[in-house]
């Protein structure tokens, strides 16, 4: 064995079950059948989701702030983003991100959505009905306000209403008014932010296709669009089409890097465009350990294909992983030696 299985699975547990709760019948039958490797006890625990307790309580937590500012704050939206929202988080103790969207204005692509308008060639990639709406969009009227004041204005309000509730409430960071939830023992980042449309989000209706801006509190501007509803919902989907099989391994692979002793930085957005791209015929019917050697491929074959790992995407198709960034495709290959350590343990006991 080159891992010490208890450490992990020790780490694991304290990890995803920091109170001790009792776990569910039917998971505590699952690991007595396998109780007998600790390599087997090891993966089911690193893919193993928080208990419902946990994950309740970070939710309580962002419900109550959304409360608190929904009874001072006009024209806002609220909505999480986050692991939390598709159950891949792997710490009990998780906070949650809730986005104060307003209402007020929108933005969107506009110069994309011109020039794809001006061109003939892009415009016949569409079919008439997007580009109908694509050009009502355009011939909108224009938002009056200043944008950058009705964030400004919506942070500023924000804080003063979190502050005269939550004892800890940290309204240093530019981008998230932070507060913990003493008596939940959860945080919660509360974002300024307003909607943005691009061509996707716009020809498909909006909706989850929409994104969002966050509002920096330090540079008093917004950054770039980010799509965190159309990333939850093609993980939940794809997930639920193979009964949780893709969470498993995201969770799996996040439970390791975690468990490494390497410093290795890939994020969650990272790892799941890494499980995501894996296509579901290849485990939609495997058992929770075969998966393994289906997570070590799929690294091992971004590893070393400099087409695919230069090809591959985030979830919501936007956003090249790695290409031109070195660094982070070091960090996999970090992260690809302790799942092949990992998957040489499971295969010396295991027929996969």
């Amino acid at each position: 064995m080159t891992k010490n299985y208890q450490q992990l699975i020790s780490s694991v547990r304290g990890r995803i079950n920091p109170e001790n709760f009792s776990l569910k019948k039917a998971f505590s039958d699952e690991l007595s059948t396998i109780s007998y490797s600790e390599v087997l006890t090891y993966i089911r625990l690193a893919m193993k989701s928080v208990e419902p307790e946990y994950t309740q309580r970070s939710k309580d937590a962002g419900e109550r702030v959304k409360e608190h500012l929904s009874k001072e704050l006009t024209d806002v939206t609220y909505k999480y983003q986050g692991s939390v929202m598709t159950n891949t988080h792997i710490k009990g103790y998780s906070d949650i991100d809730l986005l104060a969207i307003s209402n007020k204005f929108y933005s969107y692509d506009v110069n994309n959505i011109k020039q794809l308008l001006a061109s003939p060639e892009r415009r016949n990639k569409f079919y008439k009905p997007s580009i109908d709406k694509l050009e009502k969009e355009v011939n909108n009227s224009s938002y009056a306000g200043n944008v950058i004041e009705d964030l400004k204005t919506l942070r500023s309000k924000s804080e003063t209403v979190l502050t005269k509730i939550y004892n800890e409430c940290n309204i240093s960071k530019p981008k998230a008014i932070k507060i913990k939830n003493l008596s939940l023992k959860r945080e919660v980042d509360t974002v300024i932010a307003n909607w943005y449309d691009d061509v996707s989000s716009i020809i498909n209706d909006k909706g989850d296709y929409r994104g969002v801006q966050i509002y920096n509190k330090d540079t008093n501007s917004r950054e770039s669009a980010d799509y965190p509803f159309l990333s939850i919902k093609r993980i939940n989907e794809k997930s639920s089409e193979t009964k949780g099989r893709l969470k498993k391994m995201i969770r799996f692979l996040k439970n390791c890097k975690a468990n490494s002793d390497q410093n290795i930085d890939l994020s969650s957005f990272d790892i799941n465009a890494i499980c995501y791209d894996i296509n579901i015929t290849l485990y939609e019917n495997l058992s929770f350990y075969e998966l393994v050697p289906i997570i070590y491929n799929q690294m091992k074959n971004i590893a070393t294909d400099t087409n695919k790992v230069d090809d591959l995407v985030s979830v919501d198709g936007r956003e090249y992983i790695f290409r031109n960034r070195p660094i982070k495709k070091e960090n996999l290959k970090l992260l690809l030696a302790e799942i092949e350590a990992i998957f040489i343990d499971l295969k010396n006991i295991m027929n996969v």
